[in-house]
């Protein structure tokens, strides 16, 4: 993944490598684990339509046009980055197998700059989305009398907006820098500062939850024993999400800073071989949010049956 990930995987199958992974050749003999570009392109696929069903479902019904569904929606798009990002990048590698593409050429090169920019792009709108969704989960709990007053939509499109913004130029800078040293370095602090920021937050909200929500109770009678529930329930939502997130990006951030730090150690080297893997755990937690969503959402449950029901009967 990134430019080293495109490079060396087309330099291992070019020059017949396969078994040696690129960047540590003269340290180590840990066998790259090598996954079948078919199982690359049918998860992705996958993903990418999962994600796009959960874009229209909250499209299509009113009742999910609230700030919480448009960051979800935001964490769709960037598993749907991601997924776009396996694709083209495993649809290259094919094409050069088979000589259709030399590695080395001008638009090959400018495909790699644009497939990169995706990935960064998808990593930190990720990273980005899980935030606001930590916030709002936040603001729901504790302020909960004043949500809807506080989070609007408006204000949610414009958070989104500055996101995605901040991401897209990030990317680029990124891209230009990438081999700088210190580059790598910041990307890979600001995801551990972020993880930490959200983890804090969630722990904060769980140990306060059940109080403050009492406190509430007594204060205005509107606030039932229900809506105390869906809160609860929405936080737990996204601290599934926050795990599944951490398990499946941290081993590639971790490769990113080892890369950096120390790519001819052998023990470094060895656990660098593990490069499809960390891609494919990302590719799963593509395939498996959408299926969080469904599975905790009740309202987006039945979208999802309606939606279904009227393509199958057309």
């Amino acid at each position: 993944m990134m430019k080293m990930d495109i490079a060396n995987e087309i330099g291992r199958q070019h020059t017949g490598m396969k078994n040696v992974t690129i960047l540590s050749v003269n340290s180590t003999k840990c066998s790259s684990v090598h996954v079948p570009e078919v199982v690359y392109l049918t998860v992705s696929a996958i993903g990418l339509l999962e994600n796009l069903l959960v874009l229209l479902a909250v499209i299509k019904n009113k009742n999910l046009h609230l700030p919480m569904y448009f960051f979800i929606c935001s964490l769709a798009v960037s598993d749907m980055l991601f997924s776009l990002y396996k694709i083209l990048e495993t649809i290259i590698i094919i094409l050069a197998n088979i000589g259709f593409l030399d590695r080395n050429g001008p638009f090959e090169k400018k495909m790699d700059d644009v497939m990169d920019w995706i990935f960064v792009l998808s990593l930190l709108g990720s990273i980005f989305s899980i935030s606001a969704i930590a916030a709002d989960r936040y603001i729901t709990v504790f302020h909960a009398l004043h949500y809807h007053n506080i989070m609007t939509v408006k204000r949610a499109s414009v958070i989104l907006a500055v996101i995605w913004t901040f991401c897209g130029g990030s990317g680029i800078a990124i891209i230009m820098l990438f081999h700088d040293t210190a580059m790598i370095i910041c990307l890979t602090v600001m995801f551990l500062l972020l993880l930490v920021l959200i983890v804090c937050l969630y722990i904060h909200m769980f140990l306060l939850a059940r109080s403050h929500a009492k406190k509430i109770a007594s204060l205005s009678g509107q606030w039932n024993s229900v809506q105390q529930r869906a809160n609860i329930n929405g936080a737990i939502t996204l601290t599934i999400l926050l795990g599944l997130f951490i398990c499946c990006w941290s081993p590639f951030v971790l490769h990113l800073l080892l890369y950096v730090l120390c790519r001819y150690n052998p023990y470094c080297a060895c656990y660098l071989s593990m490069l499809n893997v960390n891609g494919t755990l990302i590719l799963f937690s593509s395939v498996i949010d959408p299926l969080i969503y469904a599975f905790r959402s009740p309202e987006l449950r039945n979208t999802f049956k309606k939606m279904l029901c009227c393509w199958m009967t057309m």
